[in-house]
């Protein structure tokens, strides 16, 4: 049977300069995210990405006329096919740069929302993003959601049939959003049933949380003996999994791996995947872990405590901290880090990759659930 190839979309990143007080650093480094996401998609190529200064927001067209002008010769000449700018635009403007630009463009929501939707396996996860993405839609009515008969990966703003008249109006989409959540409403009772039968055999709950790529799932592996998906990529892991572990004190738990985060979080997605995260707020302890090599792992694990705040988890919960990725760290700065932790209430270093201080962390984590004598 002849394979069937794929059309590669050519893409351009911008990362707009909106704020003076906004450093170069910033701005850089959230350059340096939006093109991490994009490579997360399928069938994309990056041709290039630049950081655009914005003196005043337009709101017909975002940048000012000179700059659509200019970015409109080169993307024609360089023969993008869609633009992904790391930003919140409006309907108007994306209509409007879509038109001038006569190209595709994703903004953040969009891009991420994407990329959940290509991710997504199970039904729950696949319901989810169709909800979150039906709420994006539903606040622009600039597309037709032909993504809904689920015929391909992604939503469709991809490589998907390019801009159609709109089919349905808002009584439509609240009309399949009401179906979804009937939907998701039974997976969630179900789940409940699941929680209130293992409440019956009290095993405590542990649940890792980190902001996305920072290695979640390759510890829940290295944990679990589990082969889950576990790559070098942003959002590996969409739908949660869950597996039964004994601690070295043949205390027996269940640990839970989830959804990573991301600064700017879609509310969309916050509201979609929250019954997913009940789980977090369920658990007896919260695993944070972190990619201590980025760059930027300070402002990474305050983009997590955010979300976490926003789902709800009280301050007064169990949160055991990690600093993942130690192996790929320069041998000083490992020290001092080390040095640092030691210091430290609740903080191991370890590297999920070759198992180096995993079992301190298993220390730590029997030390906090035991005192609570959940029986075997």
């Amino acid at each position: 049977m002849k394979e069937i190839r794929k059309k590669v979309t050519s893409v351009w990143v911008l990362q707009p300069k909106l704020k003076k007080e906004l450093t170069d650093k910033i701005n850089s480094s959230s350059l340096s995210e939006v093109n991490a996401l994009t490579k997360a998609l399928p069938y994309v190529k990056i041709i290039g990405s630049t950081i655009v200064s914005v003196e005043k927001l337009s709101p017909k067209e975002f940048f000012g006329s000179g700059k659509v002008g200019e970015l409109a010769e080169k993307f024609s000449r360089k023969e993008i096919d869609l633009v992904i700018i790391n930003s919140q635009i409006s309907p108007v403007q994306q209509r409007n740069l879509e038109k001038k630009w006569k190209l595709k463009i994703l903004d953040r929501t969009a891009l991420i929302l994407e990329i959940f939707a290509d991710r997504a396996v199970t039904k729950e996860g696949i319901l989810q993003v169709d909800m979150a993405a039906l709420t994006y839609q539903r606040s622009r009515l600039v597309r037709a959601w032909t993504h809904l008969e689920r015929q391909r990966g992604g939503l469709g703003f991809v490589g998907g049939p390019g801009e159609t008249q709109i089919e349905a109006d808002k009584r439509a989409i609240d009309n399949h959003l009401v179906q979804i959540r009937r939907q998701l409403e039974k997976i969630k009772k179900t789940r409940d049933l699941h929680r209130r039968s293992r409440s019956k055999v009290p095993f405590p709950v542990v649940a890792l949380v980190g902001y996305t790529n920072a290695g979640k799932s390759t510890l829940f592996n290295l944990l679990t003996g589990a082969s889950e998906f576990s790559e070098n990529m942003l959002f590996a892991t969409l739908d949660p999994k869950m597996r039964a572990i004994k601690l070295n004190s043949k205390l027996k738990i269940i640990i839970s791996d989830t959804v990573g985060f991301i600064s700017d979080l879609p509310t969309e997605l916050i509201a979609a995947f929250r019954a997913t995260l009940e789980e977090v707020l369920a658990a007896d302890l919260i695993i944070h872990v972190r990619d201590i090599a980025h760059h930027d792992t300070d402002l990474q694990a305050m983009d997590v405590k955010k979300v976490l705040q926003s789902l709800g988890v009280s301050e007064t919960k169990s949160v055991l901290e990690i600093w993942n990725k130690m192996d790929i760290i320069h041998p000083e700065k490992k020290k001092s880090l080390e040095n640092i932790a030691k210091r430290r209430s609740g903080v191991c270093c370890l590297s999920a990759l070759t198992g180096v201080g995993v079992s301190s962390m298993i220390e730590e984590i029997d030390k906090v659930l035991t005192p609570k004598k959940f029986s075997d």
